[in-house]
């Protein structure tokens, strides 16, 4: 970026749409954005794939449109083809992208750079990897201002970038504007792409996938973010996402995309009440929370989405359809007019779901057979603490310390699912580590099938490894990738000395066998797996020495619907065959709810209530497990519109000063003076095991707050 003169215009953000125009207004009465029977591929020295196969969507200006489906069923292609930021070989082969009078799709290189940026902005996935790593945040939500802006200065650029940092609900913005991307959480690094995509007050922002790996409150502010710029913008919106939850409470029309084509297109209400299309029917049976309504298995579908090296032939879904006939195999249906629901509901399917049937119940696959009731206690944390030296570098002095696990008790028996939950941060992935044996607790006992760990000797510790296994949130990152699957799954077995070389084949064969993997899948390298066959894999190297206990952490938060039913009934399954335990680490209540049957709840490193599911889940005990339940975005626009929820406020504070008494009290709607002084008790108002350390538990009156 060039140093420019500073003209002395006026400030203020209404002077941040003048700029370069991409082309004459759209005529009255037309979309801000029409795609029109869109086609891209992506060719390679191999294959082509045709990604997009006749994409037709509307947008009106101010209106805000959810994309969903599968992971590689199109979502991204689209919104990636509107700014022209397609993969290398890609290309768009056909079809129109008219945004505000101008045809994007046959604009050259220097039109859309006027475009990204300026009239339209770009949330991306992943902010770490979408910002510059050398650039301060300041500088990089400036740069945007500086290219498209004529006249504009430097100082007057990062006057505006502050005041976006402020606007996008950015702590201490002037401070921030110094720092770099690696400096911040991944929900301020989120609000800096945000930042980012909005400086110029584009006229389109699209949001791919703005929140996959964020916990429930962070997602919350970020949704409530972009609503309220989106209002105050007046601009519309495109939400790529997985998440039905986040489709239900935040769009007003929704796509339904699979395998490069549009199978389903209506309101967002009329797609939550009849769905039509098979496909999106099978969508919302997977969904956790209707099976935790049912007390039933997840929905799976079976089989993957075609590779689209080849225009299928028919239907696209017929091959995973449970009605599919010989008609959907031959032709392939059109995107036709609802006829019973009106103007606006399309969907393409030959055998639709019927008015008045629950679509979950026509889908559902039957339960297995229960798990064995759970046992003795077989894992056992006594005020167990973790803290991490707090310094300035690696030779600096110590000044301070991070509380990391606060003083944890808990008990997990044998077979059953203990579910921890809270916000990124409170200390669930650290508890787990020690759980493991990757660190080391500061105070307090771990006891294992009672045993304290810690006063093993190192060869009862190395051979107590194999008892505890752990399977990771991002199973490409714990793989190595210059390994094949059958050397990895070998790997334990050899630094174990189980068995002949042809012993641990047997062993590796049989797990790919346990978790719906091809035997051939030892020949190939994690790289070659979509992301839920390598979270398989992850799984197999987690039992490969057959343990007692597994941690798992965050294992299914990255993936879509479906392919997360798919592991979470594995999981399942393997418990019941081979008499698993599971510590299950993650911020998705809906998953914990399914698949646990006790529950945990930290906050800031302290455990703040337990309880059988069902009771934690019905009757919440304290004010944070509520506020937790009250900020999940339910896939239901009716409970949405209810209003009747109080989703949590606040940042978090930090775990090197945690406030005095009770950590949760600075966002606690319940608080009083006690809070502030004094530690609150563990007590059971509830009885039968469910537990809650606050002075005003939720099963009392509530009080007003004065703190």
């Amino acid at each position: 970026m060039d140093d420019r003169e500073d003209t002395g215009g006026p400030g203020g953000t209404a002077d941040m749409t003048e700029g370069p125009s991409s082309g004459p207004p759209a005529p009255a009465g037309e979309p801000l954005l029409r795609i029109d029977d869109l086609r891209v591929d992506i060719t390679s020295r191999e294959r082509t794939v045709h990604a997009l196969d006749g994409i037709s969507l509307d947008l009106a200006a101010g209106e805000a449109l959810g994309v969903v489906g599968e992971s590689g069923c199109g979502k991204t292609m689209t919104a990636l083809s509107v700014l022209g930021l397609l993969p290398p070989g890609g290309a768009v082969t056909g079809g129109r992208i008219l945004f505000d009078g101008r045809d994007l799709a046959a604009a050259s290189a220097p039109a859309l750079q006027e475009v990204r940026g300026n009239t339209v902005g770009m949330v991306f996935q992943d902010p770490l990897t979408s910002l510059n790593p050398t650039m301060t945040i300041g500088a990089q939500v400036a740069e945007p201002l500086l290219l498209h802006r004529e006249g504009i200065g430097r100082k007057e650029a990062r006057a505006r970038a502050e005041e976006m940092l402020r606007l996008v609900g950015m702590p201490q913005p002037s401070e921030r504007m110094k720092a770099y991307p690696h400096q911040l959480s991944g929900g301020m690094r989120q609000r800096v792409a945000i930042a980012m995509a909005l400086v110029c007050e584009p006229k389109l922002l699209i949001a791919d996938e703005p929140t996959t790996a964020l916990d429930v409150t962070t997602q919350h502010q970020i949704l409530e973010l972009i609503d309220s710029l989106r209002e105050t913008l007046g601009m519309a919106l495109i939400l790529v996402t997985h998440d039905l939850g986040v489709i239900a409470n935040r769009v007003d029309r929704v796509a339904v995309m699979y395998a490069g084509k549009v199978a389903e297109q209506s309101d967002v209400r009329g797609l939550f009440a009849r769905p039509r299309h098979r496909y999106t029917e099978a969508l919302f049976a997977a969904l956790p929370e209707r099976a935790a309504e049912r007390g039933t298995e997840l929905h799976t579908i079976a089989g993957l989405p075609p590779s689209l090296t080849v225009r299928p032939t028919g239907c696209r879904f017929a091959p995973r359809c449970l009605f599919a006939t010989d008609a959907c195999r031959e032709r392939e249906p059109e995107l036709i007019d609802d006829e019973d629901a009106g103007a606006g509901h399309r969907f393409a399917c030959f055998h639709p779901v019927p008015y008045g049937d629950a679509p979950e119940e026509q889908v559902v696959t039957p339960p297995p057979a229960t798990a064995t009731e759970p046992g003795e206690v077989l894992l056992e944390l006594d005020a167990l603490v973790k803290e991490f030296p707090l310094t300035g570098g690696p030779f600096a002095r110590r000044r301070g310390t991070v509380s990391a696990v606060g003083g944890v008790s808990l008990g997990v028996r044998r077979g059953e699912t203990f579910g921890l939950v809270g916000e990124s941060g409170c200390g669930k992935t650290t508890l787990g580590r020690i759980v493991a044996g990757l660190e080391q607790p500061t105070a307090g006992s771990v006891r294992f099938d009672g045993r304290d760990l810690a006063g093993l000797s190192r060869a009862e510790r190395r051979a107590h490894r194999r008892r505890i296994q752990l399977m990771f949130q991002d199973s490409t990152a714990a793989m190595d990738p210059r390994m094949r699957v059958g050397e990895i799954l070998r790997e334990p077995l050899v630094i174990q000395g189980v068995g002949t070389r042809a012993d641990q084949e047997r062993l590796t064969a049989g797990l790919l066998d346990a978790v719906g993997l091809p035997r051939g899948a030892v020949h190939r390298y994690p790289h070659e797996f979509s992301g839920g066959q390598r979270q398989r894999l992850g799984l197999a190297r987690a039992l490969t020495l057959s343990p007692d206990l597994v941690v798992a952490d965050e294992p299914v938060s990255a993936l879509d619907v479906s392919v997360q039913a798919q592991i979470l009934n594995l999981m399942r399954e393997l418990q019941h065959d081979r008499g698993l335990t599971y510590l299950f680490i993650s911020h998705d209540l809906a998953v914990i709810r399914h698949l646990a049957d006790t529950v945990g709840v930290m906050y800031l490193g302290k455990l703040v209530e337990t309880g059988p599911a069902e009771q934690v889940y019905a009757h919440p005990l304290h004010p944070y497990t509520r506020g937790l339940l009250d900020t999940v975005n339910v896939p239901d626009p009716a409970v949405a519109a209810a209003g009747d929820r109080e989703p949590l406020h606040g940042e978090t504070p930090s775990a090197a000063k945690p406030p005095s008494g009770c950590r949760f009290r600075t966002r606690c709607p319940l608080a009083q003076d006690v809070c502030a002084t004094t530690e609150p008790p563990v007590s059971t108002p509830n009885g039968a095991g469910h537990q809650v350390a606050c002075h005003f538990p939720l099963a009392v009156p509530r009080l007003a707050s004065t703190v």
